[in-house]
């Protein structure tokens, strides 16, 4: 029993591992010195002063009649100017598509609008006289349908586009909160609300689409009636974010997508317009109505917000350090080597993951771990089988336009 045990102890001290070279620290240092893609304060396409690396988001309402012709027939023409317009200035795109608008005549196709029992209907609201579908009609709920999987097929991997917005009722929101509301007839049944967000989920691989907080509401959204959609993949934005109810009436809304809902899908909104101190102070110290935007925008895990106005209240620095504040933000906590391979871990110290793919870079190889999903606080281990005499990192994606760069935090 002796020998037996010396033996075994010979082979562990003559193990390989016992020669192996410990993991050597490589230098590093850099900082985050500019708003992260895909996060941020959001002007609107025609903002005049979007010209400017502050942000890195643009938001458009789309109206649907500009792309859709003819049943299956679609003219793309409108979208790619657009989207090229936004990447020129290096940024990605927020696309709302909306039926309704305050105001003005509905965008549905002109080929669905001359069928003899298609009936919109033409009503007040917000004081303006306005378009509202016909939902009973079933080629506008087919044609609708249709008109996502074309979108699907040809956008969903185009990096000019970071998050898509849908929803009905007024701007797409969601509501309507002040005109004709009636479910299967100027907004869709719940039933088809179920088809839709269905048939977005299956359609949208790659690109995160969202609905509005406001279909939490019972009145008009489907999940009373089909809890299960919860499941579904969307994201979610609030366009009075800051509002003085908001904990009252929009926090209800938020808690019914739950508190884990940003983990896979992006959270965002739009500042509140309710009143005028709602823009004018949405980013001072103490906010509009006694909560910091940093506060609120933590609490709800918030990647983007729309503030078109707010280079009329605020200075570049500080909408550029909001934005800071939003989203994922990435660290390098440790880059080694040992003799045969080169690695690093990243943490997310930001308050919300990256909702698109992207990988570390280290000498130059791309790693086949993506960063997409990392949670805030939360680190991930990378390496590649090389070491060279200046070890190099940086992250890369497939999903940047020109000009756009993910960085990242580092003081080793």
């Amino acid at each position: 029993m002796t020998c037996n045990f010396v033996i075994v102890a010979l082979i562990v001290l003559l193990s390989p591992c016992v020669f192996a070279e410990p993991w050597q620290s490589i230098p590093l240092k850099n900082r985050v010195d500019k708003v992260q893609p895909m996060t941020g304060i959001v002007y609107w396409t025609d903002n005049e002063q979007n010209q400017t690396d502050t942000i890195q988001l643009e938001h458009s309402y789309m109206p649907y009649d500009q792309v859709i012709k003819r049943k299956g027939q679609y003219d793309w023409s409108s979208v790619d100017s657009l989207l090229n317009e936004v990447a020129s200035r290096g940024h990605q795109a927020i696309l709302r598509y909306h039926f309704v608008y305050p105001g003005k005549p509905t965008t549905v196709a002109a080929y669905i609008k001359a069928f003899p029992d298609y009936r919109e209907t033409s009503a007040k609201s917000e004081g303006k006289m306005t378009g509202f579908p016909d939902w009973s009609h079933p080629e506008l709920q087919s044609a609708t349908l249709d008109f996502y999987t074309a979108f699907a097929a040809r956008y969903d991997r185009d990096p000019r586009i970071a998050f898509l917005q849908t929803g009905f009722g007024l701007w797409a929101e969601y509501h309507i909160y002040d005109g004709p509301f009636e479910l299967g007839k100027t907004f869709p049944s719940k039933a088809y609300q179920k088809r839709f967000l269905e048939h977005l989920s299956k359609s949208f691989v790659q690109t995160p689409w969202m609905i509005s907080i406001d279909s939490a509401d019972g009145d008009c959204g489907p999940f009373d009636a089909h809890p299960n959609l919860l499941k579904l993949p969307f994201g979610v934005f609030d366009d009075s974010f800051l509002c003085k109810k908001h904990a009252q009436e929009n926090g209800m809304n938020w808690k019914v997508f739950g508190d884990r809902r940003y983990e896979e899908s992006p959270a965002g909104g739009e500042f509140s317009y309710y009143t005028k101190k709602d823009q004018r102070e949405a980013l001072s110290p103490k906010g509009p109505n006694g909560v910091p935007f940093e506060k609120m925008a933590t609490q709800y895990r918030i990647s983007f917000m729309i503030g078109s106005d707010q280079p009329n209240y605020q200075t570049p620095d500080r909408i550029r350090g909001a934005g800071l504040a939003m989203g994922y933000r990435f660290r390098v906590t440790e880059f080694a080597h040992d003799e045969s391979q080169t690695r690093a871990m990243i943490r997310n110290d930001g308050i919300a993951p990256i909702y698109h793919d992207a990988f570390a870079v280290i000498n130059g190889t791309r790693t086949n771990v993506s960063l997409k999903g990392l949670l805030p606080g939360a680190s991930l281990s990378v390496a590649v089988d090389s070491v060279i005499a200046k070890p190099t990192f940086a992250i890369a994606s497939d999903r940047l336009v020109p000009g756009q760069a993910i960085l990242y935090d580092a003081d080793l």
